[in-house]
């Protein structure tokens, strides 16, 4: 095998991970329907040759393996051209396994929320402390300047999604990733657009745990209750696989105790030591305690672990600071289910007291679109002083009764307490907020896209 093609190469993951094909000595070329820096511009860096837009006649002709992103769909012309010549091809997991994952030790974190934070800790711990790890994440943690790359260290940390594989592979993503340590954050409903109910999220973790080796352990948190109903089923159906329950309450096997919440970060005590984080919430000090035990399974010291944390400069885009401007900061975060927006609110009153907070919530994710998180993300977002909502693109994609009512999710907002107001576009929301807001407020803006550029737009109009 010489030559890899992949398409929707500029994505994170697939961009990263040709990157590490190149560096094999693999021959790599890529589509995908937008090229721009500074994912472009890294793999040109790296010798790759990418084609803008799908075209059947981008597929080299003596391409071995074609790799198949999971945005790519049948109907994508070049999909369909793969199908018709029976090229060889695989999706991104698969890639990862067969040519980086075999022989090291994988260590996967998994969960509703806090993954990429977890995973980009604990990458941090290791390579703070020279373990050189390999890592793939869905995010760009500051530390590591990037989301992914593969170096030849025994130890690789991934975050494991429960979302499908690709279009010709609906198991998920973490089952292909050989686990020898597993963290479990927490189970929730999500994914709509794949999963019918929690019952069949939870049956792909109980199908996680079925290839952990019985040399390996599984740190799950103890305070959930689904994830107590996939430990139960493990303990009975898989009795060779350790699992250890992390959590605050008593019933955990490692219990998080001495909590401490400052303005400027947080600390813990687990087995005894102590640990501080630059990072505020109760949901960053579960993310720091599994991140801990996983890097103590990896045989680093509390003294290392603790000195490691104190450099750890978070992920970008979760409660990032994005701008002061005329004392009203700016905060952007991927939030956008439910729990993920409680837990944001929660922990942006721990870091400003005594600020009113704004909440600018953008629905575009496949589950917050649905009528599915109707009352939940009213309460969520009710937890904040003032609460602005963006409209549903694309919303005609669904069907009406399954639609997301965000007219009624306004109404029900100002029915808990909270002021609440329905813009009609981003130059609509912007005006609205900036005519409102005074000095000492933050804004903190909730969406898994770009939300038309409004951190931006918001900074540029409180400045005039």
């Amino acid at each position: 095998m010489k030559h890899v093609h992949f398409l929707g190469i500029c994505g994170t993951a697939m961009g990263a991970v040709a990157s590490a094909m190149a560096r094999k000595g693999y021959t790599v070329t890529g589509t995908d329907a937008n090229v721009y820096p500074p994912m472009s511009t890294f793999l040109e860096s790296e010798g790759i040759q990418i084609f803008q837009g799908y075209k059947p006649e981008n597929l080299p002709e003596d391409a071995d393996l074609v790799v198949i992103g999971n945005a790519m769909s049948r109907g994508n012309v070049e999909v369909e051209a793969v199908l018709e010549r029976n090229m060889r091809y695989m999706s991104l997991p698969e890639t990862m396994k067969e040519f980086f994952l075999w022989g090291k030790h994988n260590y996967v974190v998994t969960g509703t929320h806090g993954k990429t934070t977890t995973t980009s800790m604990l990458a941090w711990l290791m390579e703070a402390n020279e373990m050189n790890p390999s890592f793939m994440i869905g995010g760009i943690a500051r530390n590591l300047g990037r989301g992914g790359r593969f170096t030849d260290s025994d130890y690789c940390v991934l975050e494991g999604d429960e979302y499908d594989t690709a279009f010709f592979d609906k198991r998920s993503k973490f089952l292909h990733y050989l686990p020898e340590v597993v963290i479990i954050n927490n189970i929730e409903m999500d994914h709509a657009d794949i999963y019918s109910n929690v019952e069949e999220i939870k049956l792909s973790f109980k199908r996680l745990l079925r290839v952990v080796p019985r040399t390996g352990v599984v740190f799950i948190n103890s305070d959930c209750p689904n994830c107590a109903d996939v430990r139960e089923h493990a303990a009975t159906e898989l009795k060779m696989v350790k699992i250890v329950g992390v959590g605050m309450e008593e019933n955990a096997d490692l219990r998080i105790t001495d909590i401490e919440r400052r303005t400027d970060g947080s600390s813990f005590t687990l087995e005894g030591e102590t640990y501080s984080i630059p990072m505020i919430g109760d949901f960053n000090i579960r993310n720091a305690a599994m991140a801990t035990c996983a890097a103590r399974n990896a045989g680093l010291t509390p003294d290392q672990i603790r000195s490691a944390f104190l450099s750890f400069t978070g992920v970008a885009r979760r409660q990032e600071v994005r701008g002061t401007v005329n004392s009203v900061t700016v905060v952007d975060d991927f939030a956008h289910h439910p729990t993920a927006i409680r837990q944001a609110v929660e922990g942006l009153r721990q870091r400003f007291p005594k600020s009113r907070l704004w909440v600018i919530f953008d629905p575009r994710s496949n589950s917050s679109i649905r009528i599915l998180f109707q009352q939940e993300l009213a309460a969520a977002l009710a937890t904040a002083d003032f609460a602005v909502i963006s409209p549903v693109e694309n919303h005609k994609r669904l069907r009406p009764e399954e639609r997301l009512d965000v007219e009624q999710l306004r109404n029900d907002i100002s029915e808990k307490g909270t002021e609440s107001y329905l813009g009609t576009d981003v130059d609509d929301i912007v005006a609205h907020v900036v005519s409102r807001v005074h000095p000492g407020d933050v804004l903190l803006v909730m969406s898994n896209g770009g939300f038309g550029g409004i951190h931006s737009k918001l900074l540029s109009a409180l400045a005039q």
